[in-house]
């Protein structure tokens, strides 16, 4: 099994830690890092609870090993606000009703935020594909993507 030393960048916080062979990402970041905020769900990558970006892209962090993070940039759920305050997504989220229990929230955040950054203009069909890459028991989605296109909305407003 052995311990691997690995150094990583969470957040924009350099993270050197050793870690065992089979510890998993989303264990690292929560375990070791205190970053409780990515939540672990199924363990299986269907959920996609644990979601966070890995390198500038949505990435399932129980489907991945600590060790293979070694020199990557993560960012997760907490890395979202802006000097303590809730950013333009989350905010949304809030107002739109976008979350109840809270439990995939982080997640869909994260892809979502992958998925924005990649196309600032997405169609409902296109956010409702996006979205289906996670299990939500409790919103329905409406909220949640109710949220993102008011994101969307708003981010096209601060371009013009």
């Amino acid at each position: 099994m052995g311990v691997h030393q690995v150094k990583l960048t969470i957040n924009g916080k350099t993270v050197v830690e050793g870690v065992e062979s089979r510890t998993l990402l989303s264990d690292f970041i929560r375990d070791g890092c205190g970053l409780t905020g990515t939540h672990v769900g199924c363990e299986h990558g269907v959920c996609g609870s644990c979601t966070v970006i890995v390198d500038g892209a949505a990435v399932r962090s129980c489907l991945m090993f600590a060790v293979q993070a070694d020199g990557l940039e993560i960012e997760t759920v907490e890395g979202l606000s802006q000097n303590g305050e809730l950013g333009p997504l989350q905010k949304n989220f809030k107002e739109c009703h976008g979350l109840q229990c809270g439990f995939c929230t982080p997640g869909i955040l994260m892809s979502a935020t992958d998925y924005l950054s990649k196309h600032p203009e997405p169609t409902t069909r296109e956010l409702k594909e996006m979205l289906s890459g996670h299990l939500c028991r409790c919103t329905g989605y409406d909220g949640i993507l109710k949220a993102i296109q008011k994101t969307v909305e708003e981010n096209k407003e601060t371009i013009s």
